[in-house]
């Protein structure tokens, strides 16, 4: 404080990075960031909703929902007045319901698992009109036995099978290859869709499952896109069609989340 305020002494010696290990819930110092003891690994999508570290070996697989403009997901279950700081650890199980928002989950975790920096993801797709949304949501399912205590002080979530949310980001898909260079999709054709999703530490639990869902609407935290390649500010109600989405999890074309494990 005096070296700051007063000119006063040497600086303080502060680490490269301070983050707080949610899940965990405790603070943690690296000398780099990412952390350099973490291995890179591949979190795969696989068929029947499941989720899993082993690449999956089926031909022509596919999960496919419709995304409308008139009925999109909601970023939050229940509505408030404004934005709530909640909304970044928010139960998604209002979202794991819906006909137009995959689901896929993991075993439970036989040990602990902890995750550090950037997660990129990594999708297959292919959509029926020129462009769409691609919102994809990293979550920490909690056990079934896990007790309403574990809340947060003054919440009434029911933690049983709680799906808290970790990380998320939305990637506008015409903007996939650059923002400069918006570019519409060929209808129907497998594209990629890669982007990163902001950096994390986070510890999930031995006997919590992963959980990733992939939506095409995050309403209002992002504005809807009428599903055409166009300029959306200039869009009229009419100009508002559905999509059907593909995101495919076969041996050729697996969609994966890349993930950097931390060594304990």
């Amino acid at each position: 404080m005096n070296y700051h305020l007063k000119n006063q002494g040497n600086a303080p010696k502060l680490a490269e990075a301070t983050v707080f290990q949610t899940g965990a819930n405790k603070w943690r110092t690296f000398p780099t960031w990412p952390p350099a003891h973490t291995e890179e690994r591949s979190l795969y999508l696989l068929p029947n909703g499941k989720l899993g570290f082993t690449a999956p070996t089926a031909t022509n697989s596919f999960a496919e929902y419709i995304s409308d403009p008139a009925n999109p997901v909601p970023y939050q279950g229940k509505a408030h007045r404004a934005r709530t700081r909640e909304y970044m650890l928010d139960d998604q199980r209002f979202a794991a319901t819906r006909p137009d928002v995959l689901t896929f989950t993991s075993d439970p975790l036989t040990s602990n698992l902890t995750l550090a920096g950037p997660v990129l993801a990594d999708l297959l797709v292919s959509i029926s009109t020129t462009d769409a949304d691609f919102v994809v949501k990293l979550m920490d399912v909690y056990p079934e036995d896990t007790p309403d205590s574990a809340a947060a002080p003054g919440s009434t979530a029911n933690m049983s099978n709680y799906q808290q949310l970790v990380r998320a980001e939305i990637m506008r898909g015409k903007f996939r290859n650059s923002f400069e260079n918006p570019t519409a999709f060929t209808p129907n054709a497998v594209t990629p869709v890669k982007y990163e999703i902001p950096d994390l530490l986070h510890t999930f639990k031995k006997g919590h499952r992963l959980m990733v869902q992939i939506q095409s609407s995050w309403f209002p935290l992002v504005d809807r896109n009428p599903q055409q390649f166009m300029n959306i500010y200039q869009a009229n109600p009419e100009d508002y069609i559905k999509s059907s989405i593909r995101v495919y999890h076969d041996g050729q074309r697996a969609s994966k989340l890349v993930v950097k494990v931390l060594g304990e």
